[in-house]
């Protein structure tokens, strides 16, 4: 990692980019992490701009539009900062020979499966987000900056900005019934693992596409129900399909339902698994220090 003299970090203010720089500043490793409001990766001149005054080695790009059920209704949108951007910052990456690190999703897959999935299996999302994520990945591959980087993961909560537990801990407050998908299966994923693990992938020179996610795999309920249980708070909770949900919300996107990922190349490479979300999951509880601070 020493040999990285200028890292910057793209979607600076996200919750996974909060990670990543607490794991640099830990280790001693100087960067910069900026956002839209610094740069916007959707802009050339923008994208031109930022390599011209940081001159990265290794760019580690965050940015990403996640809104997964908008992305049904804003697909251009979502191409543009999922696919075209990472274009742009791609031919950045290979113009200043900047190691480029994306991440990625396992909505890239439909989840027909009922075994993990490899990151050699065929891609084929279901949904817009979906799509759009893997027309960045494919754009990557295209442009093919040397040494590029692919990790995708899945479920994936943090400190830092809106998650799946931060909102199972406020519909609780409300008093009423949460219904909750009881038939989708996938792997919860602490941010902080997934930085460690980034890193580790990084040190080792890692190329190719990884997948990175927390040990165990559980559904969108059981995954609620031991968040309300280690926050000590008291929720009805009902299970549902997702058919069920659809029905409600027919605007939301298709999920798939079965995206656990096999993390072995990643293991081969780094020589771990990350723990069990159970144990992640402990520790996020653990970073609050009162039961109100996660609201």
């Amino acid at each position: 990692m020493d040999h990285y003299r200028s890292i910057v970090i793209t979607g600076g203010k996200g919750m996974l980019a909060h990670a990543l720089a607490d794991q640099l500043r830990q280790r001693g490793l100087p960067f910069a992490a900026v956002d839209v409001d610094v740069a916007d990766i959707t802009k050339p001149a923008d994208v031109a701009r930022l390599f011209a005054d940081k001159h990265p080695t290794l760019l580690i790009n965050c940015a990403a539009y996640t809104a997964v059920d908008l992305c049904e209704a804003q697909r251009e949108k979502a191409n543009s900062i999922n696919g075209d951007a990472v274009a742009l910052l791609s031919e950045c990456c290979r113009q200043y020979n900047t190691k480029l690190v994306h991440y990625s999703t396992d909505f890239v897959f439909d989840g027909q499966s009922n075994v993990p999935y490899k990151p050699t299996d065929p891609p084929h999302p279901i949904s817009a987000y979906g799509i759009s994520k893997l027309f960045g990945e494919q754009k990557i591959q295209e442009i093919n900056t040397p040494g590029w980087l692919i990790i995708r993961t899945a479920w994936l909560y943090g400190r830092h900005g809106n998650s799946f537990p931060r909102t199972i801990l406020k519909l609780a407050k409300s008093g009423r019934p949460m219904r909750v998908v009881n038939d989708q299966t996938g792997c919860p994923t602490y941010t902080v693992d997934l930085a460690a693990a980034t890193f580790d992938l990084i040190a080792a020179d890692a190329a190719g596409i990884f997948h990175v996610t927390n040990s165990s795999a559980t559904t969108w309920y059981d995954f609620a129900a031991a968040t309300l249980k280690l926050f000590a708070t008291a929720a009805e909770l009902v299970p549902v399909t997702t058919e069920q949900w659809l029905l409600e919300r027919p605007n939301q996107a298709r999920r798939p339902a079965y995206s656990v990922l096999d993390n072995s190349h990643c293991k081969r490479v780094i020589g771990r698994v990350l723990r069990p979300w159970q144990e992640a999951l402990a520790d996020y509880r653990a970073t609050f220090a009162t039961g109100a601070e996660y609201l």
